[in-house]
């Protein structure tokens, strides 16, 4: 489960949001963010739009139908989101239990 699943519940925005975090130095195309994250191409189109008009994603066209997205790293707000999940990431995983922490066998004979 994602750091923002843990939190937030899952929704197509925070799979998008996440995504694209995880992915920030690529360029990404609806297809190929709807493969990865296993959401239909029109979910994507639907969430990425509030993402768009709040510049925290930009598009660049290629030709005159691909449409390209990547992370807004110029931002602010992106770079708080950026900052959050890192961050996020870093504290639940020192809360997960480590495997060299295994509870001891009792022998209760």
């Amino acid at each position: 489960m994602s750091p923002l699943e843990k939190l937030f519940g899952k929704t197509a925005q925070l799979t998008v949001l996440e995504y694209l975090m995880n992915n920030k130095r690529e360029i990404n195309y609806l297809s190929g963010i709807a493969q990865a994250t296993g959401l239909y191409h029109s979910s994507v189109a639907r969430v990425i739009e509030p993402l768009l008009q709040n510049n925290i994603i930009v598009e660049k066209k290629i030709g005159k139908q691909i449409r390209s997205f990547y992370l807004n790293e110029e931002h602010e707000a992106t770079k708080l989101l950026i900052k959050f999940y890192d961050e996020l990431r870093s504290v639940l995983d020192e809360q997960l239990p480590s495997p060299d922490l295994e509870k001891p066998v009792v022998d209760h004979e």
